[in-house]
């Protein structure tokens, strides 16, 4: 195989690992032996090759389509790919020893110009700008996202070297070895089970801008594992666990949209919380769970209610968190009254946004681990 071809293989790999993909350098390794057999002038070897050694989950093979076609094919995705098309020089570091070599290698050879799809610079891209088919595109990468929460203890025991209950079953077992005697025991522990996760969205018309991409994280995190309870919040409280639990998209979406009635109206968030609380929470679905709210805090009730129902509600979770996508503008402060009344109630107050404020989000609820996080003090002026 030639310098060339080596050189392809390895910058194909940068803009997979670019657009979102887990690419190992061990799939990129077979991806070069694999170039060294079928060679880059037919393209439909190549996209063979490419799969089946860079691509490890079903889920990934549109991003890698969409990938192969602008890496591989520029003049064609210039014309079906809606993204932004840039020319960078990619420098490959070839093992070289020495900075004579690196010199040596800068020198002899140009760097390899690409055109590259700007999948990376969605996860800065405000929600509210983004199009249909970069929503899609989103929606892939927050299948990826991991919204597992720290373990909590179960009530069923099992065995263990070390525990809090005698395990006399086993002992038992073991003393036969000995003739009957009990020289080991055996201990038995509480076991471990996920925490549920409850997912609470804005649906209100302020909401509107951000309601159709946060409701892709909300499918992906209902998909994706167990224990996990959504509902919509506007004018009523409306549970749509079941409707997003299909792993097709367009058709939990779709059934979802069905479900909820108040989509893009007014916002009664103490009244919503309330029901949930009376009706859901406090009877156990919110009990040790990590409860995330996403809404702007933009409300028409009383604000003393959701006070009181925040209070409540985080008497008895594990952690309360708030995801407000109005955090990111300069100068924010939680001046809408729904808002500077649940802050005081909130362990973790982060931004929603974009797709870089949901892994933030991701890496909130998988760490957890401490309870009633500090928060910034609320402004006079929201008191």
């Amino acid at each position: 195989m030639n310098t060339e071809t080596e050189r392809m293989a390895v910058a194909f790999g940068r803009i997979l690992r670019g657009a979102g993909l887990r690419v190992p350098m061990g799939s990129v390794l077979a991806f070069v032996d694999a170039l060294g057999q079928v060679g880059i002038d037919q393209r439909a070897s190549v996209y063979w090759a490419g799969r089946a050694t860079l691509v490890r989950n079903p889920e990934d093979i549109d991003l890698y389509d969409r990938a192969f076609v602008a890496f591989w094919h520029p003049t064609a995705a210039a014309a079906t790919v809606d993204a932004l098309v840039e020319e960078v020089p990619i420098v490959v570091d070839d093992g070289g020893d020495s900075d004579d070599d690196d010199r040596q290698n800068s020198d002899d050879e140009s760097p390899l110009a690409l055109r590259f799809s700007a999948f990376e610079t969605l996860h800065q891209k405000d929600f509210a700008t983004y199009t249909d088919e970069e929503l899609r595109i989103a929606r892939q990468m927050m299948a990826r996202l991991r919204m597992i929460g720290p373990p909590r203890e179960s009530f069923r025991y099992h065995s263990s070297p070390r525990g809090l209950r005698p395990d006399l079953q086993a002992t038992l077992r073991t003393s036969l070895r000995a003739g009957g005697e009990p020289i080991r025991r055996q201990w038995r522990k509480p076991g471990q089970r996920l925490r549920r996760l409850v997912l609470l969205l804005d649906i209100s018309g302020s909401m509107e801008p951000y309601a159709r991409a946060m409701l892709r994280y909300v499918h992906a995190a209902v998909s994706g594992r167990q224990r996990v309870e959504a509902f919509a919040i506007g004018t009523r409280l409306t549970r749509v666990t079941r409707e997003l639990h299909s792993r097709d998209p367009d058709l939990a979406l779709a059934q979802a949209s069905r479900r909820v009635q108040d989509w893009s109206g007014g916002t009664r968030l103490g009244e919503c919380m309330r029901v949930f609380n009376d009706e859901w929470g406090v009877r156990g679905m919110a009990r040790g769970a990590i409860v995330v709210i996403l809404s702007d805090g933009w409300d028409r009730g009383s604000p003393e209610m959701l006070a009181e129902q925040m209070q409540r509600l985080q008497r008895i979770s594990f952690q309360t968190v708030w995801v407000n996508p109005l955090k990111v503008t300069p100068g924010y402060a939680p001046l809408a009254r729904g808002m500077a009344a649940a802050l005081p109630f909130v362990d973790s107050f982060v931004e929603g946004h974009s797709l870089a404020a949901m892994e933030e989000l991701s890496r909130v609820i998988s760490g957890a681990s401490s309870r009633r996080r500090a928060l910034q003090p609320i402004p006079a002026t929201a008191r």
